[in-house]
């Protein structure tokens, strides 16, 4: 009689999250209670049920992604907004087998709402160490400027997070559209950050190619880069982040959704893996993208064949590349090797 092996269930595999934006993280349900409670009129592509049709490989889609990420995030008030999300956010995770999740936040888009820089921090921090005591998900926050605004803010910002590091900040990062400004106008904001003991995570290698990522690496010395699945198309950039040991944080469903790639098997999963590339899959804006976690582990399975194996060895790197502490790290790899072994 033939055997079969069924597929083990990735959302017991344990992994950690290090590439999830803060409004991006929401549940569309409680986008929609929210903005009913402050009248918040939302477009057809936020009421639908169905992720919104989005292309940002040209300026007008940027436009329109930034837009509806705008409306979602105006929906965000009070404290107690911050906390609902952040704790549904940490409930989701802990569903799709996250042990660690890093959230990603320039606080400066809340500020005006909740009293201002200072407050919007601790008032996230906050909010994060609760959802951490209530789930048991390890959690911190990755602090990241804006790209499209003047780099003095990002100094100014790199200078909170490292006053913050006490308090669940361990990373900064620089979001937004990477078309827009040079990495190196940043340099000295990712300068104070590093002295201050935080990682560096820039986005790179996404909207553009791979002299973003390059950038990214020569100019803001990064530790890790937000999406960089575009060096994929420079095997000597592949070289030298294996050999570095950079891990990118590839979104495959932020990826076709976006329109850099077409399709799911296109986004050069094996390319990075084969290469030697550490990768940490994440989930990106499960809000407008419409999957969270282990749905991109599952896009590994189906599109690109990854085997189980593959599949622990990616959850390995995801760990491996996070600011976790070392006990949490034993926990959660121990815990892949228990899932791989079952």
């Amino acid at each position: 009689m033939e055997s079969t092996t069924r597929p083990r269930d990735l959302s017991l595999l344990p992994k950690a999250h290090l590439h999830l934006h803060f409004t991006g993280s929401m549940r569309p349900t409680t986008l929609l209670e929210l903005a009913d409670k402050y009248g918040v009129h939302l477009p057809d592509a936020l009421t639908s049920g169905e992720p919104p049709s989005l292309r940002a490989t040209d300026e007008r889609g940027w436009f329109r992604f930034q837009r509806l990420y705008d409306i979602a995030r105006s929906c965000l008030r009070a404290p107690e907004d911050i906390q609902r999300l952040v704790r549904e956010t940490a409930e989701e995770d802990v569903r799709d087998g996250s042990g660690w999740l890093e959230i990603q936040v320039d606080p400066t888009s809340y500020a005006p709402l909740l009293g201002g820089l200072i407050p919007a921090l601790e008032i996230i921090l906050d909010a994060v160490d609760a959802a951490a005591r209530e789930t048991g998900l390890g959690m911190r926050v990755l602090v990241a400027a804006n790209r499209m605004k003047h780099p003095l803010e990002a100094r100014t910002l790199a200078r909170l997070a490292v006053r913050y590091a006490d308090r669940g900040v361990v990373g900064f990062g620089l979001s937004n559209d990477e078309r827009r400004g040079m990495a190196r106008d940043f340099d000295r904001a990712f300068a104070i950050a590093r002295e201050g003991g935080l990682l560096a995570a820039p986005h790179g290698g996404e909207l553009t190619g791979p002299a973003s990522v390059r950038d990214c690496l020569d100019d803001l010395r990064a530790a890790r880069i937000g999406h960089g699945v575009r060096a994929a198309e420079d095997p000597k950039l592949l070289r030298r982040l294996a050999d570095r040991g950079v891990t990118c944080e590839v979104c495959p469903s932020s990826n076709v959704a976006l329109g850099v790639y077409e399709k799911p098997e296109d986004v050069p999963l094996r390319t990075l893996f084969e290469a030697g590339v550490p990768m940490a899959l994440g989930a990106d804006d499960p809000l407008l993208f419409g999957s969270r976690l282990a749905a991109q582990y599952e896009l590994a399975r189906t599109h690109h064949g990854f085997s189980d194996a593959e599949l622990a060895e990616l959850a390995r790197q995801s760990v491996r590349g996070s600011a976790a502490p070392p006990d949490v790290r034993e926990k959660l790899l121990a815990g892949i090797d228990g899932w791989l072994a079952e």
